[in-house]
């Protein structure tokens, strides 16, 4: 069983780590010099899109106050599924 579990995770892991190593790997082989410096300087862009934080959507106080009452509602709705001394 913990073999098995360590296989799946071993597995997963290269899985996930295949696509940032496939990326380095496709500029590095690249003869042409410009050609080399061009696919790096995507790769750059590409990863620092990635990481840059998506812009922060102002929430009006009416937003607010709706997501505020769905969250009230949802808990009402809990509570009142709990059994009273029964």
């Amino acid at each position: 069983m913990i073999v098995k579990f360590c296989f799946a995770t071993l597995i997963a892991l290269v899985v996930a780590t295949a696509p940032a190593f496939a990326l380095e790997q496709n500029c590095r082989f690249i003869q042409a010099k410009p050609d080399r410096e061009a696919c790096y300087k995507r790769q750059e862009d590409e990863l620092a899109a990635r990481r840059r934080p998506e812009p922060r959507r102002e929430n009006t106080a009416l937003e607010s106050l709706r997501e505020m009452r769905q969250d009230d509602d949802a808990v009402y709705r809990s509570i009142n599924t709990i059994c009273r001394g029964c």
